[in-house]
């Protein structure tokens, strides 16, 4: 004895639910996109008109508009920089150095900073800007 269903199977599928899904998806992503903080000091940069995305892999040195200096998030000073440096270069790497200065740093604060970090073994330089608004 052969039983029959009541309801035959359906030929169409309904994209309804996964229009449901794909939605939330979305608003989830947008509301926890909005919650990432940079990390990193605070500084002005200047702008530039080819101003490229930085690799997060380099050393990034900061500059404030007061003068004081930062290797990643660590406070320093212009006397211990180099041996701060040679502690986050990695040897046989070619890693870059980028400078995130306040555009109102003094450019002899600047070079100061470069002068220190070669010193340390720093080769590979980078002055950090933002892209020109048009």
């Amino acid at each position: 004895m052969k039983l029959k269903p009541k309801n035959p199977p359906t030929t169409s599928f309904s994209l309804a639910s996964l229009t449901d899904i794909v939605l939330l998806l979305l608003i989830f992503f947008l509301l926890s996109s909005a919650y990432i903080i940079q990390p990193g000091i605070k500084v002005q940069l200047p702008r530039s008109e080819n101003a490229q995305v930085i690799d997060e892999k380099n050393i990034i040195v900061s500059i404030t508009e007061d003068g004081t200096i930062y290797v990643g998030s660590e406070r320093t000073g212009l006397s211990s920089l180099a041996a701060l440096i040679r502690r986050h270069i990695v040897h046989g790497a070619a890693q870059t150095i980028v400078i995130k200065a306040d555009r109102r740093v003094q450019l002899e604060t600047a070079v100061a900073v470069i002068d220190r970090i070669k010193a340390a073994g720093g080769e590979r330089f980078l002055i950090a800007t933002v892209q020109e608004e048009e």
